[in-house]
């Protein structure tokens, strides 16, 4: 298996281009810090969108935060200063101070320290509350907004693997990346304010002090910087391993594979290629975090030094310059919540740069654009329902990144009322085609006209309406019988009487009849206790009941009865054939019994139509669809000859 690029081999496009020389490092700095902002501010403006409370309230509990700490520091020293006072007059004799005023003054101070305590923990508990709100309607917010964008991105973009690495990358982080940076955002905000009210106080010992531990949290800062963007960058870049554990994993717990795992024993050999991808994948992550933790273990034996240096300083100073034995407890509290504080800042801080690095992976999918729209957004053409005229004038396509045409200069007109049969083999492009006529796509080259006008001159919502369509790998709905019949046609009321009406046309009512809960039937068991597993041919009978459903101008039907025997194949198309009332049908089938009652059969080799006409005229051409037709209905009397026999 490839396994990618050596780990060092980082791909350039996930980073910020160092700068060359001296002159070019202010614009460094310009970019990296333009973009920094940007990227956090829109996510505050993410958290703004979701209710506009929860940053106020934030901010509030924030501030009560960052001064409650001082406010305890300061209290704390002066009961330890009242204290010492309490036992020189106790036990020292210390004359000329009154016992009882300095137990009524450290009575209010504990007063003052209970209330100080209590409002910690309540500020601290409702913070808690209020991030774990934040943190439910953040995440629903920004998987709405995702959910509501990929919805809208053209389908071609699904067949694009850098496309699914924004995707996979934007669906992974909105689950705790947003509210990981507004949680670490406010605590920077309150540390920061402990931080200044801590820097003041020490002021008064030396102006030094201070400065001295903010110079020491510079080299801790630059190296949590540059680990966190090694990381964004190496989780960048791995995205394709971690995709393909992904699925790994995913194949040994997926019910429709189970089966064929277990039989094949192919569960060993899976577990294995799993194995032997995170083996690579985190081997190169090991060693960033190794060496990210061995410069932090460096710089906290030099700062520990400082700090034990510093300690003695201030309890030298005790006695000789006037400090009482409470202002030297302040101090060295204050020297120490400095150090923290600074320590909390800088990996918060670097929590937030790495986070909004990763909120690119956001960004960069929030801003995919949208080209299947009208080609004049402003006035699309209005598009009329009934019978329709469709044209592929010199059409040619390739899939998107590819060079392959897989459908090559195709001229083809479908008249109103039409039945087309679209004959080939696998590969020839007829579901690629049905994908243009429906503008999932886009030709590379030439024009589909519909009704004389170009098919990308309407709006695409309005297009897709026009069709009634059942592809070969349809959809199954882990909801309601009734509800998979009604997505036939989700902007109408469900009516029972047409649900019912569509499942009878399509033979489905055969076993939908006899289920406890009949069309109220939960499908598939994945959510309710109830819920009923279909085989393929009922999902398909479920499937064709949509198109039966759906008042549409164009029935589409591509291998609709591929898992259907001979017999519910024939009634299938027996029924569309009665159903259809003169509306244009277009089938695509490899059971080229069906084509028998075509007005037209399009034979597609190689992306090319090699044939076109009725069943009768193509027979006696004596070309491909003779030989598939025919080779196809002796292997159905050899079939029949031999269970006779």
């Amino acid at each position: 298996m490839r396994m990618g690029p050596p780990p060092g081999a980082l791909n350039d496009k996930f980073k910020e281009p160092l700068p060359k020389n001296i002159k070019e490092v202010p614009d460094y700095i310009k970019r990296v810090v333009f973009g920094f902002f940007s990227r956090l501010i829109y996510i505050l403006r993410l958290v703004w969108e979701t209710n506009h409370w929860i940053l106020l309230i934030m901010m509030l509990l924030s501030l009560l935060s960052g001064l409650l700490p001082v406010w305890g520091a300061y209290i704390n020293s002066e009961i330890l200063n009242k204290l010492v006072i309490a036992y020189n007059i106790n036990v020292l004799g210390a004359q000329g101070v009154d016992i009882s005023e300095a137990l009524k003054a450290i009575a209010f101070l504990l007063i003052l320290r209970f209330i100080q305590m209590l409002l910690t923990k309540v500020v601290s508990s409702v913070n808690t509350g209020v991030t774990r709100i934040t943190g439910e309607l953040v995440v629903n917010h920004i998987k709405l907004k995702i959910m509501n964008k990929a919805k809208d991105i053209d389908v071609a973009r699904f067949d694009i693997p850098e496309f699914y690495e924004k995707f996979e990358n934007a669906s992974r982080e909105a689950d705790h990346r947003p509210i990981q940076i507004i949680d670490s955002v406010f605590t920077i905000l309150s540390t920061a304010i402990s931080l200044i009210s801590f820097i003041a106080i020490l002021w008064f010992i030396s102006p030094l002090v201070p400065l001295l531990l903010i110079i020491m949290s510079i080299p801790s800062a630059i190296i949590n910087f540059i680990y966190r963007k090694k990381n964004v960058n190496y989780m960048r870049f791995r995205s394709k391993d971690r995709r393909e554990m992904a699925y790994f994993s995913d194949l040994l717990t997926n019910k429709d594979m189970v089966k064929e795992i277990r039989l094949f024993g192919l569960s060993t050999t899976l577990i294995n290629k799993f194995k032997a991808i995170f083996k690579h994948y985190f081997s190169g992550l090991k060693k960033r975090i190794i060496n990210e933790q061995l410069w932090h273990i460096g710089l906290s034996i030099i700062s520990t030094a400082i700090n034990t240096l510093l300690f003695f300083y201030i309890a030298s100073q005790v006695g000789t310059s006037g400090f009482e034995v409470g202002d030297a407890s302040l101090y060295t509290g204050a020297l120490s919540t400095i150090a923290t504080s600074v320590a909390t800042i800088i990996a918060r801080t670097a929590i937030v740069y790495e986070g909004t690095l990763f909120i690119n992976n956001m960004i960069d999918f929030m801003k995919e654009k949208k080209s299947v729209i009208p080609l004049n957004p402003k006035n699309p053409e209005k598009l009329s329902h009934g019978k329709h005229i469709i044209e592929f004038k010199n059409v040619s396509f390739r899939y998107p990144a590819t060079e392959r045409l897989v459908l090559k200069n195709i001229n083809l007109t479908i008249r109103e009322g039409e039945t087309l049969v679209l004959v080939g083999l696998n590969g020839a492009g007829k579901t690629t085609l049905i994908k243009l006529l429906t503008r999932l796509y886009d030709p590379s080259e030439g024009v589909i006209l519909l009704d004389g006008k170009d098919i990308r001159s309407y709006e695409p919502e309005e297009l897709y309406k026009i069709f009634g369509i059942i592809f070969q790998d349809f959809g199954k709905y882990a909801v309601s019988v009734k509800e998979n019949i009604a997505f036939g046609d989700i902007e109408k009321e469900i009516d029972m009487q047409n649900i019912e009406k569509a499942a009878k046309e399509s033979g489905a009512d055969r076993f939908i009849d006899p289920m406890p809960d009949k069309y109220e039937t939960p499908l598939m068991r994945i959510f309710e206790e109830n819920g009923t597993e279909l085989s393929i041919g009922q999902w398909q009978k479920l499937a064709i009941s949509r198109a039966f459903y759906g008042e549409s101008d164009i029935l589409i039907l591509d291998e609709p009865t591929a898992s259907l025997d001979a017999i519910a194949e024939q009634e299938i198309f027996s029924q569309f054939d009665a159903l259809r009332k003169d509306k244009t049908t277009i089938f695509v089938s490899h059971r080229l019994s069906s084509a028998t009652i075509a007005s037209k059969i399009v034979v597609l080799d190689g992306g090319v139509i090699s044939e076109e006409g009725t069943h009768s005229e193509l027979m006696a051409k004596r070309g491909t669809y003779h030989k598939l037709f025919t080779t196809q209905a002796k292997r159905y009397f050899e079939s029949v000859n031999k269970e006779d026999f």
